[in-house]
């Protein structure tokens, strides 16, 4: 029988073993997947509605930190089905290059990522992890294609409300006629950064703060109600100010408060009127490695493990048999 000293050596040494083989597997993906994440970081970096996105990897990293001691203390062992995430996902990456639909492509790569974590540091480590290795699929750009909806639904909430205001009013479609001139909701108009980024920063907040599924839900239906309305009565806002301002001077005052404190305003709101439902501190949010253990179903999925080792072999050579249709090898 090994002392407890010696067994806590050796489970340290088998998670630094795994973590380098997860490593390996990431920056091989890494390097086959690199034309999706340039294409990711520049709109992220460029595109306003995605600049949010730039927080996500360091939000990821630190619900990844927050859960270090409960990975402490499991022992890493492989996990056959993350190979078939990560083979699926492989499969959605090389689908999306082939048909130049990068919103699948990038898809895949993410999900290439979390079955390669899933099938080297098995299934106890991807349960205590499930959160952030789920969260890094807001890393994708997405809301282009509501783009259009959201238009017509803020046009519509403008217009009503100008007609309310007792502005005269001619309407159709995104154009919105009144004395003060013609108002289009164009696309920058629709309120999508803002609803997607709410959506992203709603979903960090209801796993962190809530426990019950109920809240959850009423939650994350105010993360995308509010922004919408917001956004309507920004909108209106604009016109009802350009009635007497003029058009021009109301644009620019538009400018500044969407760019700077719309979005402000609408956090501070919903999670003002949330806090006081609060249920948790977000280090108690997630599966412990005690919870995780005794669930009933954990032995029969869980099987008898991979090597780590043998996982990342299998996942070097996938990658490589990919590489080669894909132009890389």
């Amino acid at each position: 029988m090994q002392p407890d000293g010696i067994m806590v050596e050796e489970r340290a040494a088998d998670r630094g073993r795994s973590l380098a083989f997860l490593a390996t597997a990431w920056l091989a993906l890494f390097w086959m997947t690199f034309p999706e994440w340039s294409e990711m970081a520049h709109q992220w970096w460029d595109i306003d509605t995605y600049s949010h996105i730039l927080l996500i990897p360091p939000i990821v990293g630190s619900l990844v930190w927050i859960r270090r001691d409960e990975l402490a203390k499991i022992e890493p062992r492989g996990w056959w089905p993350g190979l078939t995430w990560f083979g699926l996902g492989m499969v959605a990456w090389l689908a999306g290059r082939a048909a130049d639909v990068n919103l699948l492509a990038q898809v895949g790569t993410i999900a290439a990522f979390q079955g390669a974590a899933l099938a080297i540091l098995g299934l106890r480590a991807g349960l205590i992890l499930a959160f952030p290795l789920a969260y890094m699929l807001f890393l994708v750009p997405f809301g282009d294609e509501i783009i259009l909806p959201l238009q017509y639904i803020t046009a519509e909430m403008t217009t009503a409300l100008t007609r309310l205001s007792g502005i005269e009013t001619v309407a159709e479609g995104i154009h919105i006629d009144t004395p003060a001139g013609l108002f289009i909701v164009a696309e920058e108009c629709s309120g999508v950064k803002f609803l997607i980024a709410m959506v992203a920063l709603g979903v960090l907040v209801a796993h962190s703060c809530f426990a019950s599924w109920k809240r959850r839900f009423w939650f994350m239906l105010a993360c995308v109600v509010v922004p919408i309305v917001a956004n309507g009565i920004r909108a209106w806002a604009t016109i009802f100010i350009a009635q007497y301002v003029g058009a021009e001077a109301a644009g620019s005052f538009d400018h500044i408060v969407y760019g700077w404190f719309f979005f402000g305003i609408v956090i501070a709101l919903v999670l003002g009127v949330a806090w006081r439902w609060f249920e948790r501190e977000p280090e108690e949010a997630g599966w412990s490695a005690g919870e995780v253990a005794a669930l009933p179903w954990l032995q029969s999925l869980e099987g008898k493990g991979a090597n780590p080792a043998f996982a990342l072999g299998v996942i070097l050579i996938v990658a490589l048999l990919f590489a080669v249709p894909a132009g890389l090898g």
